[in-house]
């Protein structure tokens, strides 16, 4: 198997890209579609309980529903589970629950098209933002220690994890399945019967 794009006009074809150009709903579920919270908890690798005290605390709310009573379930839309993400890497990484609710509050404030493209560095005291390999490179120039998360790179892992899941909808509506990928079309036609 050839690991190189096929050539066009003798240069290397371009490959495509998970999230076209700055269409992000390639795969995406649509502002109504959302997650319960046990499986926001299997696609972050969190508990419940976290989970529950973040949303009672205000950290990570669910911004499509929110828990009105006894049996009633949250429904978090695909950013708040990248949000999710993002704060159990910040906390796995020894960054302080108030330096983390800066963060997040500055990370709630933008698109999700804006969010691909950000790169949260820390120092495990504070959380920097870096839009461009120059402020990175900026920033490490200072010679402190620091870890990043590419918010794009788990952008892309939540996405490929998510579609796994069912999605509900807010309005009651049925959601709409997500296509199979290629390698589940190729299993299907290989079964054994």
């Amino acid at each position: 198997m050839d690991s190189e794009p096929p050539e066009e006009n003798g240069e290397p074809a371009e490959q495509g890209e998970l999230f076209p150009g700055s269409a992000l709903d390639d795969g995406l579920p649509d502002e109504l579609s959302g997650y319960r919270g046990p499986t926001a908890c299997q696609v972050v690798g969190i508990t419940y309980r976290q989970l529950d005290y973040w949303a009672r605390t205000g950290l990570v709310v669910p911004t499509i529903r929110s828990a009105s009573g006894s049996g009633s379930q949250r429904l978090y839309s695909f950013k708040d589970v990248l949000v999710l993400k993002v704060v159990k890497r910040l906390l796995d990484a020894g960054v302080s629950l108030q330096n983390i609710r800066l963060a997040v509050d500055h990370l709630r404030a933008r698109g999700i098209r804006d969010l691909a493209g950000i790169t949260l560095l820390s120092d495990g005291t504070t959380v920097y933002e870096c839009a461009s390999p120059e402020e990175v490179v900026d920033l490490l120039q200072g010679g402190q220690g620091v870890f990043g998360i590419a918010i794009g790179g788990a952008m892309r892992e939540i996405t490929g994890t998510i579609r796994e899941f069912p999605a509900e909808r807010a309005d009651g509506l049925a959601a709409p399945e997500s296509p199979p990928d290629e390698l589940s079309r190729r299993r299907a036609t290989k079964r054994i019967s």
